[in-house]
């Protein structure tokens, strides 16, 4: 992987894994459409951890006031800090189901579906439209602080959805907040939160492979671009959809899946 294809994807992961479009799928979809070699497993792995780490600092340095009152809450006494401890609580209860699913199906999701990008074009456009309608059904008009455990349990089953290329993370778990009534940022917000613990946790996992076989010249390089280029494009991008979502539908989201979905169909039928 040359420097170039670092900072493209290092965008792609940057803007996917925030914004409601997908970054499995995107990072699937622009080296299938350029034609770009994938590397050796190794290579691949390496860069994987850089994109990741990338976006779990950008997450965890936007939201740090946050996270750090939220959860240190548990090691406080419960009153008068009981809001920031049940949410503390929950937020970890809400990652149970997509850590399960993580550790039971990546394996198989990435030898069945990871390949098929005709169908993670449609499941991209299918998810942009049950985005739109959970907008336009939704109440919106409950806060973050309104959310009840259960609740924050399915938003966190939702989540675990994101294993399937073409889902999104954020687009799962917004589109559940939006069910659930609450606001656009406000289901942005818990998203954002929501992703800081369970990313770095499958960051650390990853990073395991790392520690026996450490990158070493090239592929630091690129390791230290992806990192760069992701975490400064996903602090961006935290920034943007909280601001956009304030004044915004999410329309702008489902018309670019379905364009890009329609554009890889076409492409596809192609070079059949």
């Amino acid at each position: 992987m040359n420097m170039v294809e670092a900072v493209v994807l290092g965008i792609l992961q940057g803007l996917g894994e925030f914004l409601p479009i997908s970054s499995s799928a995107h990072l699937l979809i622009a080296p299938w459409l350029f034609g770009w070699q994938e590397g050796t497993p190794q290579e691949k792995l390496v860069f994987d951890v850089a994109l990741h780490l990338g976006t779990t600092v950008a997450v965890i340095g936007y939201f740090w006031q946050d996270l750090r009152r939220i959860f240190g809450s548990l090691l406080r006494p419960a009153n008068p800090h009981a809001d920031d401890r049940r949410m503390a609580w929950m937020i970890l209860l809400a990652c149970v189901p997509g850590a399960a699913a993580g550790a039971l199906f990546e394996d198989v999701i990435e030898q069945s579906i990871r390949t098929r990008i005709a169908l993670i074009a449609v499941l991209l456009m299918a998810m942009g439209v049950v985005l739109f309608l959970a907008d336009r059904f939704g109440r919106r008009e409950r806060s973050v602080d309104s959310l009840r455990t259960v609740e924050g349990f399915l938003i966190g089953c939702a989540q675990a959805l994101a294993l399937i290329p073409g889902v999104s993370r954020s687009g799962a778990t917004i589109t559940a907040g939006l069910l659930l009534g609450l606001t656009r940022e406000a289901a942005a917000r818990f998203s954002f939160l929501l992703s800081a613990p369970i990313t770095l946790g499958a960051t650390l996992w990853t990073f395991r492979h790392l520690v026996k076989s450490p990158p070493a010249g090239n592929q630091l390089m690129v390791m230290v671009v992806g990192v760069l280029t992701s975490g400064i494009v996903g602090y961006l991008s935290i920034a943007f959809l909280l601001r956009y979502l304030r004044t915004h539908s999410v329309n702008l989201f489902l018309w670019y899946r379905l364009a890009v979905g329609l554009l890889v169909l076409a492409v596809w039928w192609m070079r059949r």
